[in-house]
């Protein structure tokens, strides 16, 4: 599945980040979703492989990567803190300017990076994302029963417990639809205790401090400078 991909766990300012890279060509990151690790990207990393530098870790707090120190306000698993990560990461590999590829909760990391690191940032791909705070406000009764975990996960404790006792019939995934490395790299991820608090802890940051930094951008007319592609 990785063959041709180096991998290296790196030690950055705030968080240590396990990593595959590989490929030569313009550099891109790839951010996964929650709850899985790099190795989602798994089939399409080799493709880009071939005309880009890729790389894709496991953001800070999912999969091998280190998890963030617990605070009353959830900031070290703010989107904030990990597009840091990935801006300083992308630094350490040589790589002072590239494009971000992030889905589900990784495109609120890329997002978040290019609104705060845009001299780094080249290119923007969003999937399956919209800015918290604009998906927050248009919050209706369709979006409160396709989308409640994002409220459940905001709960103190209850989330952990209940995806703990039984992690597979929580999530599902299978070997035969995800492949058979990268489905025991997600379900390693799943099973572990602290993993799985610090991945809940990305959506109580997401209702509050994420949050309150979409709002800051908005009231400073601040927007994304580099090309966009939102799917």
């Amino acid at each position: 599945m990785f063959e041709g991909f180096a991998e290296a766990d790196l030690a950055l300012k705030d968080a240590t980040l396990h990593v595959r890279h590989g490929g030569s060509g313009p550099p891109v990151l790839l951010l996964h979703g929650h709850p899985r690790t790099h190795a989602t990207w798994a089939q399409v990393a080799p493709l880009l492989a071939r005309h880009f530098t890729v790389v894709y870790p496991d953001l800070r707090g999912f999969g091998r990567s280190s998890k963030p120190v617990d605070t009353l306000d959830h900031g070290g698993a703010s989107k904030r803190a990990k597009a840091a990560d990935c801006v300083q990461l992308m630094q350490r590999l040589g790589h002072s300017r590239f494009a971000m590829v992030g889905h589900d909760r990784g495109a609120y990391v890329a997002f978040r990076a290019a609104m705060d690191h845009p001299e780094a940032v080249s290119r923007l791909v969003v999937l399956d994302a919209v800015p918290i705070v604009e998906a927050l406000e248009r919050c209706n009764a369709r979006f409160a029963q396709w989308w409640w975990h994002w409220f459940f996960y905001a709960q103190s404790d209850k989330p952990e417990r209940a995806i703990l006792a039984d992690p597979e019939a929580w999530y599902g995934g299978s070997p035969k639809h995800m492949g058979a490395e990268a489905f025991e790299d997600f379900r390693q991820a799943i099973h572990d205790p602290d993993s799985v608090h610090a991945i809940v802890e990305d959506y109580r940051a997401g209702l509050g401090i994420d949050r309150m930094h979409d709002e800051e951008d908005r009231r400073h007319g601040r927007k994304v400078r580099c090309p966009m592609l939102c799917m």
